[in-house]
């Protein structure tokens, strides 16, 4: 039986509302899933459903390892559903490994590092439905020589800075990039 991280995630999602207020009213939309009975983590509960995700950065700091991901067809960080777990750091810590083949990732601290509400498109039989991603900074400690997942059509080190400027990147991408120079 998995611990209950609900205590945890609580506290870890009032802090991220203190640490960036204009992100509050979000914090506050993963607070109420997390107190909402109906397996936030699983999902099947396409109402809308917790993931992790992984900003999986390289030993300086100055890379980060995105995936053309294959159903949404844009550049986004590695991730993917928690499945029951209620542990959305290991989640995303397993995703980064599964989806990058990389060995000697860490996670580089358990809160989360940005939260992001968005909505997946309806794809065959699962209807539209909202993803509340927690992402973490995953560091690679070993070689970058990563294995494209069937998840993925490509995927890339791209210098975070970069993504700054993009006007291709996605919205997310870009905030979590400003975050990652800030620090």
């Amino acid at each position: 039986m998995t611990p209950d991280r609900s205590p945890i995630l609580r506290r870890q999602f009032r802090e991220y509302a203190g640490r960036w207020p204009a992100e509050a009213a979000v914090a506050g939309e993963f607070l109420a899933l997390l107190d909402d009975a109906q397996a936030p983590f699983a999902r099947e509960r396409l109402a809308g459903h917790f993931t992790g995700s992984a900003w999986l950065v390289d030993a300086t700091g100055t890379r980060v390892l995105l995936t053309h991901h294959r159903k949404l067809q844009r550049w986004l960080q590695l991730g993917g559903h928690a499945d029951g777990d209620a542990d959305l750091a290991q989640v995303a810590l397993r995703e980064a490994q599964e989806e990058s083949g990389l060995e000697g990732l860490v996670l580089a601290e358990d809160a989360p590092f940005d939260l992001d509400r968005h909505w997946i498109p309806e794809r065959g039989e699962v209807p539209g439905h909202w993803h509340y991603d927690a992402r973490y900074v995953v560091r690679a400690t070993g070689p970058e020589d990563f294995v494209v997942s069937e998840e993925s059509l490509a995927l890339a080190w791209r210098p975070v800075a970069e993504l700054l400027e993009d006007p291709q990147s996605d919205a997310s991408m870009r905030r979590m990039a400003g975050k990652w120079l800030a620090r």
